[in-house]
């Protein structure tokens, strides 16, 4: 059975107050001198010529500074609060596609006229990289390219690249009860982005990373071609699940291998603070959670917090669990491996996989699962970095933290006001340790104990430089106890600390800084992909893949 569903969100959602402050500041700000000084009338005209033919013009989909709605669609998926600031370099054109064949044009037309292009599926990357460019630009946003086709007796899904992890996990449920997919956590994330970076998920532990389960996909690259896995070749197709899509062209679409779930699995989320053992317990977490069953997956988040009885202040560590089978099972697993936790079955909620998914988008599990569809929610709490202005990095953890290292960080931690700080401690293992570190361009596998990512949130200008300096510091503090030679980072996590290419005629040496921590010796084949596939490195950012100009550096 073939299943087509359309899934549409509205373009201009109510945002929380903060955003509709920030988005309020934004309009009165000027078009950066970048934008002011390139000129995209040719452009404009280069499109109007090669889109006539199509059922909807260039008045559908185009969006200059001049009209208002530029802005509602420019700001409607910046997730990180900072870059709506004035210094954030806007784009003179943005472009948003109601169709896979206008794409080829757009890619045409900006290259004959010198503008670089950005493609945003949902927005979320942590450094703004889908939508701020220091040189003349235009963005590719994704959002109308959101259709679902699933194909239940194949177990198989389409999905355009301007879909939400939410719209997936909706459609899916809509479909069936047993049928899921491990994407990620955060409804509004795009699977655009989240899928070739790698993108993991409650489910990871279980079947990999949503990268792992990709059998085909749609891209349109530097010549304007739309090519999928046939005639994009396995080179390039292994190099777009995990090594960054934008590097090598346009994805417009992802075919995706379905996974079965349980009718019910079980939740649960239990906190406990220094005065609760919780020192004890981060210790102790760390020689379970990575070798529990696969089909358990026991994550932490931590913050600073204060004791509304007596207004001290501490440090809260929140353990989180999706186990996929019934409370009964969940308990007889932690009473032999991780007794100390004391999760009782009242702490324990038997529910449906979508009810699951709800609960780890920050929503009551009893909500309905429709909320999943909208680009900007109101309600969740777990997915703050996009209320707010963030600054984070990662890291990944190859043997376990001594329980000095944990009081120190809880230290650093208390530095911060509650909700202002985060850590979360996200344990591998599982079917991670079964896949190879070259099967796709992601290496962190079979001895990654967990990954740790560290996040700043602010909501005043005047809080940016300190913020900035705190991550950087616990960066630092960290440094004995991560990965090293390289230290490892997450790409779907990117930071612009680790390194920035020198335009077009990035080394390799120079692209090794960062391109060895996310991918490892993956790195070298990605650089002859992109060679290959787009030999002027016309699709690149900040941390874009290089083309390979010192031949004997590869």
């Amino acid at each position: 059975m073939m299943m087509m569903m359309k899934i549409s969100s509205s373009r201009f959602s109510n945002f929380s107050l903060i955003i509709f402050l920030a988005a309020v500041l934004l309009i009165s700000f000027p078009i950066s001198a970048e934008s002011r000084n390139g000129d995209h009338n040719e452009f404009l005209q280069c499109l109007s010529l090669r889109l006539q033919n199509h059922s909807h013009g260039i008045s559908d989909v185009v969006y200059t500074p001049n009209e208002s709605s530029y802005w509602s669609i420019l700001r409607k998926s910046i997730n990180n609060l900072r870059f709506m600031l004035a210094a954030t370099a806007r784009p003179q054109v943005i472009v948003t596609p109601l169709q896979e064949s206008q794409i080829p044009a757009i890619v045409v037309c900006a290259k004959q006229n010198g503008m670089q292009i950005r493609t945003r599926s949902g927005g979320h990357d942590y450094e703004g990289l889908s939508y701020t460019s220091p040189v003349p630009f235009v963005i590719v946003d994704l959002f109308n390219l959101n259709d679902i086709a699933i194909d239940v007796a194949q177990m198989t899904a389409w999905v355009q690249t301007g879909a939400t992890n939410g719209q997936l996990y909706y459609a899916l449920g809509q479909t069936s009860n047993t049928i899921g997919f491990p994407a990620g956590s955060c409804p509004t994330v795009g699977v655009g982005g989240l899928f070739s970076g790698g993108g993991y998920g409650p489910l990871f532990r279980k079947y990999g990373l949503a990268a792992d389960n990709i059998v085909d996909a749609h891209m349109v690259d530097v010549n304007g071609r739309i090519l999928d896995r046939k005639s994009m070749g396995e080179d390039v197709f292994w190099a777009i699940r995990g090594g960054g899509g934008a590097s090598f062209g346009i994805i417009t679409a992802w075919k995706i291998k379905l996974v079965t779930v349980p009718e019910t699995v079980t939740i649960f989320s239990v906190s406990r603070t220094l005065q609760q053992n919780a020192t004890e317990l981060v210790h102790k977490w760390q020689y379970v959670a990575p070798y529990m069953p696969k089909d358990m997956l026991l994550s932490i988040n931590v913050g600073p917090v204060t004791i509304s009885s007596t207004g001290e202040r501490t440090v809260q560590a929140n353990f989180n669990s999706m186990f996929l089978g019934r409370i009964d099972g969940l308990l007889e697993l932690l009473q032999q491996s991780f007794p100390e936790l004391g999760v009782r079955r009242e702490d324990c909620l038997e529910v449906s996989y979508i009810q699951a998914v709800l609960f780890f988008g920050g929503y009551n599990v009893q909500q309905s699962p429709e909320l999943l569809t909208s680009r900007n929610p109101e309600i969740p709490s777990a997915i703050r970095a996009t209320r707010f202005s963030f600054k984070s990095k990662t890291d990944y953890l190859l043997k376990p933290i001594p329980k000095y290292g944990i009081e120190g960080m809880w230290k650093l931690l208390l530095e911060r006001a509650p909700d202002m700080a985060e850590l979360l401690m996200v344990p591998y293992g599982g079917r991670m340790n079964e896949i190879s570190e070259s099967e796709i361009p992601f290496p962190h596998r079979a001895g990654t104990l967990y990954k740790f990512q560290q996040i700043a949130h602010w909501t005043r200008p005047e809080q940016s430089k300190p913020s900035f300096s705190w991550v950087r510091n616990f960066y630092n503090y960290l440094t004995p106890f991560v990965s090293k030679s390289p230290r490892l980072a997450y790409l779907n996590y990117r930071d612009l600390d680790l390194g920035v290419n020198n335009g077009d005629k990035t080394s390799y040496r120079e692209a090794s800084r960062w391109g060895l921590r996310y991918y490892k010796s993956n790195f070298k084949r990605l650089v002859q992909v992109k060679t290959m596939i787009d030999p002027t490195n016309y699709f690149r950012n900040e941390q874009s893949i290089p083309v390979g100009h010192a031949r004997k550096s590869l």
